[in-house]
């Protein structure tokens, strides 16, 4: 709402203390030459990042390394975080006004940020859907970094929203064979439509027999038996020591072996004896923070992110974004959402 010509209200979502979670107001300037007014309309919670930013738990190490583009407030708390957010430009730059746009902005109703950091939705995206747009610019990084490619047997461990995209960009590789492993029974009917395999998590995941999807051009042709004892590229989301030990058993002879997984300052056992260095198997980090070394040459960011939106263009990629939650009931609601164990997806707040 407007206060007068020249300042507009919002509120934004801070994370006030441990397990604490506020609105506050914010008096808005008007936007500059090189700015935009954005009115928003969903913003996507990173389930695990923000998890570790509620509780507290980033690391001192990582405070400058792990602040939001346009974060306010620093770690530990007082923090208002976040970076998947869309919404409709209402005042500055001309050419953006009226359009639907993505920008990596905290929780917050309405903002003003810099026109460079207001990349356009492409048809065939929704609003809600282009919230995905951080979390595939992610996959699509983990993907470069791991060098597979056509017929590649590909195994990616933990189903949450980053481990789904990578699987998704994978299963769409020429002849690639691609299994999504977890412990959620629920995530065998979202990874099978996206193309994937599903095997549930165990004991000893690698010895599971896969599912097989329905017959379709885009899904894989390998063989079912043994698909998880001899991968080629092995990605690990789950953020979790069993994952990371599950991601090593099903890695085969020399391949590699993706960490997509963040801890903040936690630590992790990493079953590095045996078979680790038997298999000589190489074990990499992958972090959005940077381009992947084999395109940084030739994208920068920018390039990046407007890519990522241009692979939102599937209506499957709709059942990642399963909970949805207003705005106003984030502080009595999302702090659920966001505790350890909790089930679904990647919770998106709606604004409209």
């Amino acid at each position: 709402m407007a206060r007068s010509t020249d300042t507009v209200e919002a509120r934004a979502l801070w994370y006030a203390g441990k397990g604490s979670i506020e609105l506050r107001p914010e008096i808005l300037r008007m936007p500059g030459a090189d700015e935009v007014l954005v009115a928003t309309a969903f913003s996507g919670v990173s389930r695990g990042t923000e998890r570790l930013v509620m509780a507290g738990l980033v690391g001192e190490a990582e405070w400058e390394r792990m602040r939001a583009p346009l974060q306010a407030g620093d770690f530990p708390f007082p923090v208002k975080y976040g970076y998947c957010a869309t919404g409709i430009v209402e005042a500055g730059d001309k050419q953006l006004l009226g359009r639907p746009v993505f920008v990596l902005h905290p929780h917050q109703d309405r903002f003003v940020a810099p026109v460079a950091m207001a990349t356009p939705i492409p048809d065939g995206v929704s609003l809600r859907r282009a919230t995905l747009a951080a979390n595939m610019e992610t996959a699509l990084n983990g993907l470069w970094d791991s060098g597979a490619g056509p017929a590649d047997r590909i195994v990616v461990v933990g189903g949450g929203i980053v481990g789904l995209l990578v699987g998704y960009l994978a299963a769409r590789l020429p002849g690639a064979d691609v299994t999504l492993v977890d412990v959620a029974a629920d995530r065998r009917p979202v990874a099978e439509a996206l193309g994937m395999r599903f095997a549930l998590a165990g004991p000893a995941p690698s010895k599971f027999t896969p599912s097989r999807p329905a017959p379709s051009g885009r899904l894989p042709t390998g063989e079912s038996e043994g698909a998880m004892q001899n991968a080629d590229i092995v990605f690990h989301t789950s953020a979790s020591a069993a994952g990371l030990a599950a991601a090593i058993d099903a890695a085969g002879f020399e391949a590699t072996i993706v960490e997509l997984s963040w801890y903040g300052d936690g630590t992790v056992a990493a079953p590095l004896g045996g078979a680790f260095h038997s298999r000589r198997l190489k074990l990499i980090s992958s972090q959005v923070g940077s381009v992947a070394a084999s395109r940084r040459a030739r994208w920068d960011y920018k390039r990046r992110l407007t890519a990522a939106l241009q692979l939102l263009r599937d209506d499957r990629l709709d059942a990642l974004l399963a909970e949805e939650i207003a705005f106003t009931d984030a502080p009595a609601r999302l702090a659920a959402l966001l505790a350890p164990g909790a089930k679904g997806l990647a919770p998106v707040l709606r604004y409209r």
